[in-house]
């Protein structure tokens, strides 16, 4: 069975960009939330220096969408190179 590799990335893209986006405004209001998640987008992301504001949440989602959506077109694609070679087995 192959995976449908355009849906993997999009649906990939959203659940990534859909945490950082939750976990970013989240932090807007208790300040401590997530913190830890956050500085690493900012260690990841060029352009997004940490939970400065709703700007840097909306850089920041938007960098994860990006980005999960190239994760899951290469997980996709691996998946269906791999186990298109494979073959089945009988059991």
């Amino acid at each position: 069975m192959a995976l449908n590799t355009k849906a993997l990335a999009i649906t990939s893209g959203a659940l990534f960009a859909g945490c950082f986006l939750f976990v970013g405004v989240a932090n807007l209001i208790w300040d401590s939330y997530g913190v830890a998640l956050l500085n690493l987008g900012a260690s990841i992301y060029p352009g997004y220096d940490g939970p400065d504001g709703f700007g840097s949440v909306i850089v920041v989602s938007l960098y994860a969408l990006v980005d999960g959506a190239i994760g899951g077109a290469i997980f996709g694609w691996l998946y269906n190179t791999v186990a298109g070679q494979g073959g089945s087995s009988a059991a």
